[in-house]
């Protein structure tokens, strides 16, 4: 069982940045890969990005590629999500999920546990 919670949300301008922070439960985030996600209002959750368990790989959707950074360090049980040159499009709900196993996922339905969700409005 794991449990994540998300946390860095928050209203920046355009060109902002944000941090973004997943902090998760139990003795055994290492076991996890990890992804972000975002939901729009009226759109379904899509992928923003994923680390391999290690830390060796990640995965970006086209739209945040050069401005999004996914880390993690599992001495904290933490992952993140730096994101740089935000724009009116990036606003979402933003979500981690983790996948047991070593590599992430592109798709909602290969993720077990979400955490609440966290709110990134970026202004015009």
């Amino acid at each position: 069982q794991v449990q994540l919670v998300e946390s860095g949300g928050g209203l920046v301008q355009n060109g902002g940045s944000l941090r973004l922070s997943c902090a998760a439960s139990g003795r055994t985030f290492s076991s996890y890969a990890m992804g972000w996600f975002r939901q729009a209002p009226g759109k379904g959750r899509e992928i923003v990005g994923g680390i391999t368990r290690g830390g060796e790989s990640t995965y970006y959707t086209d739209s945040v590629k050069g401005r999004f950074t996914i880390s993690r360090d599992n001495a904290k049980n933490t992952v993140y999500l730096q994101m740089n040159s935000l724009k009116p499009e990036d606003t979402a709900v933003y979500y981690c999920a983790a996948r047991l196993g070593s590599w992430y996922a592109t798709s909602v339905n290969f993720y077990s546990y979400w955490g609440q969700g966290t709110q990134v409005t970026v202004s015009s």
